[in-house]
């Protein structure tokens, strides 16, 4: 009955992560019809509400591990899923079960068809209905695309979270930093404190202006925070330099994780005051991110010989940062599998890719991905080294058979491509 359930939800229910803009549905009125059917479990949450074009998944798997170490029953939804769509809605790090899912859709779907819910609409019902009847003590809410219009933002939370901007979505939000800052905004409720993860000259007067007109108290992480140190064994000081955590083995490697590292502690901060603690458990919300939440993808270490990555950055912003760290990795040849969707500024990714890697160019399954001859023409036109496969596995068994144990092998480009990697090999180690 579940993979019944499941079926009929991909299928019926436009997904803009599958099919791209015609899913994407503007406005709160069928979000709210559909809370209102349900009995508005949206009202009973206390939420933590995170926004952002790079980074909003991780800070929010850093702030539910930090809410299960102070003990509370902790909801977090995050999208999209990578290997099961139960990734999506967890508590306390496990996944919501098969039975709540098809209890849902049997009691619902009836109610909500004339309504012609997308996707995500429905996913988030779903999430907020869960969480009210299992009564969590905090739920972590992650946008699913740009804040203002967002299903997610009929949330009156605690507190929100923007973690920072670059141009995505710009059919959608808008063609530059400050209009797509201003769908961020969105997020920022009265007198509702607010985080922002990193100044940006663009973004930061807009955020700046929105909450002093809605006399939300702003906190930017940069002001209150420094990491030092290789992430394995890192320190974090404040500003003065006064260490705060010395030995900090965070999970997450990715050198981005940096500034979420800095934002998920200044929200921490924000949150303590709000809700006082008299225990200190943000070294043990670090340390044991992955056993909490079970958070994949984010430069998760699957192999040491060779050395083999994935990662779903899949914009300028999260490119840049993750081809920055490949390419200060030690190896003999690096090996890229990559495929990506159709609606991505593919022009301005390729100049951030590295030069001298050699490119196994692949498609998600998925109506969106991009064809693998379309990007590898793009490639070729760069001047890449690239080769094409018709399936995410194909490519990185080619890559896999044609590495030596000193080549690095990566495999990003698009969430979609990491999910069907991940769901079909066999994973050896947890993110290194």
């Amino acid at each position: 009955m579940y993979n019944q359930i499941l079926d009929e939800i991909f299928h019926a229910y436009p997904m803009y992560h599958k099919v791209g803009s015609s899913a994407y549905k503007e406005g709160l009125e069928n979000i709210e019809a559909l809370l209102t059917i349900i009995g508005n479990p949206e009202k009973k949450l206390k939420a933590i509400h995170i926004a952002g074009t790079n980074g909003k998944g991780s800070v929010a798997n850093m702030m539910a591990s930090y809410c299960q170490e102070r003990g509370w029953k902790t909801g977090l939804f995050t999208s999209p899923h990578l290997v099961d769509f139960r990734e999506r809605i967890r508590i306390n790090g496990q996944m919501i079960t098969e039975e709540e899912v098809v209890d849902f859709f049997q009691r619902f779907k009836p109610k909500f068809d004339h309504l012609e819910p997308s996707f995500f609409e429905i996913t988030t019902a779903l999430a907020f209905h869960y969480f009210a009847q299992q009564n969590v003590d905090i739920a972590v809410i992650e946008v699913g695309l740009g804040g203002r219009l967002d299903a997610t933002n009929v949330l009156h939370p605690l507190l929100s979270i923007i973690t920072n901007i670059s141009l995505e979505h710009t059919q959608l939000l808008g063609d530059t930093i400050a209009k797509i800052a201003y769908e961020k905004a969105g997020i920022i409720k009265e007198k509702t404190p607010v985080v922002i993860g990193e100044f940006h000259p663009e973004s930061f007067p807009v955020f700046k202006d929105i909450a002093d007109k809605k006399q939300a108290p702003l906190f930017l992480a940069e002001e209150h925070y420094q990491i030092e140190g290789a992430l394995s064994d890192c320190s974090i000081q404040d500003m003065e330099g006064h260490p705060l955590y010395e030995h900090i083995h965070c999970p997450l490697q990715g050198e981005y994780q940096r500034l979420n590292l800095r934002t998920f502690l200044t929200a921490v901060r924000v949150l303590e005051e709000l809700m006082p603690y008299d225990q200190d458990v943000v070294p043990q919300a670090i340390e044991h991110l992955i056993a909490n939440t079970g958070l994949m993808g984010r430069w998760q270490v699957l192999r040491q010989e060779p050395l083999t990555i994935c990662d779903v950055g899949h914009n300028t912003g999260g490119l840049a940062l993750t081809m920055r760290q490949l390419e200060a990795l030690p190896y003999r040849t690096l090996r890229i599998v990559m495929g990506m969707v159709s609606d991505k500024d593919i022009a301005h990714v390729i100049p951030l890719l590295p030069k001298g890697a050699e490119y196994y160019i692949c498609q998600a399954d998925i109506e969106r991905a991009l064809p693998s001859e379309t990007l590898a023409a793009m490639f070729q036109d760069a001047g890449l080294r690239c080769r094409t496969h018709h399936s995410v596995i194909e490519a990185f068994k080619a890559a896999n058979a044609d590495a030596a144990p000193d080549d690095v092998v990566f495999v990003g480009g698009s969430c979609f491509v990491v999910g069907e990697f991940l769901a079909n090999i066999q994973q050896p180690t947890a993110n290194g």
